[in-house]
């Protein structure tokens, strides 16, 4: 689209000399397509640019366990899932893009992984799981102090207080249920462990009854694209992990670190 001013002086022109105004509008055109071709041209070089650094970040994260995807350069959701990973694991903004310090950390000599973490401080002794609200990160921690396992988990920190819980019965309510339905009656909620407020309990990301399949993508979890109505969503695998874990009376230590 030819600019304000050109316009309007072509416009004028033609109650006079129509060459003029030929000439001007096709002046115009050749100046507008030139300076296209030259943005189109400028931001290929950007794209290019772009994407390279994004899969160079890509693989990256794939070696330090954050699950990036394919190295594709291209910065989707499941790429920005595992930057927000990385940066939960390395106590970094979790903005879910690559900014500076998060590629100075990505590729230094200190970058902590995302599928192996250190649990926080101040997460109590003894036999227990340990759910960070801030790493959207679970541990079950056997007696000795020892991991025996460890994931990223997706929660509702307004729901659930930080503090000290147990599991088992709430409110009348049964403490393990294989298959427990959500209120609504459309979602499955397999390895459903309960542990505090009446409702809230560890499960796998619910399954649509209808489809058999998951209401988001494991890739999601450890992040805070997805928010759970309260309960903790966990992949299968660490679910069934929790469900054999908690066969007796567990202790959940929810802190925010």
């Amino acid at each position: 689209m030819p600019l304000p001013g050109p316009a309007t002086k072509a416009r004028a022109c033609t109650t006079r000399v129509g060459e003029t105004v030929l000439v001007t509008t096709v002046r115009s055109a050749l100046v507008a397509l030139l300076a296209f071709a030259l943005v189109l041209l400028g931001g290929a070089s950007l794209a290019q640019a772009g994407s390279a650094e994004v899969e160079r970040a890509q693989k990256r994260l794939n070696v330090l366990g954050c699950a990036a995807g394919p190295a594709d350069g291209v910065l989707g959701e499941r790429t920005r899932a595992a930057l927000v990973r990385f940066q939960a694991a390395n106590r970094l903004a979790q903005s879910g893009r690559l900014t500076s310090t998060t590629r100075t950390r990505l590729t230094g000599d200190r970058a902590r992984r995302c599928d192996v973490r250190r649990m926080p401080a101040n997460s109590g002794q003894g036999r227990r799981i340990v759910l960070s609200q801030r790493q959207n990160y679970v541990w079950l921690v056997r007696k000795g102090g020892s991991v025996l396992a460890q994931g990223p988990m997706i929660d509702n920190p307004s729901y659930l207080g930080t503090g000290s819980y147990h599991t088992g019965p709430q409110c009348g309510r049964a403490g393990r249920i294989p298959r427990n339905s959500d209120y609504g009656s459309s979602l499955w909620l397999y390895k459903f462990v309960r542990f505090a407020n009446c409702g809230v309990g560890f499960h796998r990301v619910p399954v649509y009854k209808s489809t058999g399949a998951q209401i988001h993508g494991d890739h999601l979890l450890g992040t805070n694209y997805r928010e759970s109505h309260g309960c903790i969503r966990l992949s299968q695998r660490l679910s069934e992990r929790v469900w054999t874990f908690t066969a007796a009376r567990t202790k959940v230590v929810v802190v925010h670190g």
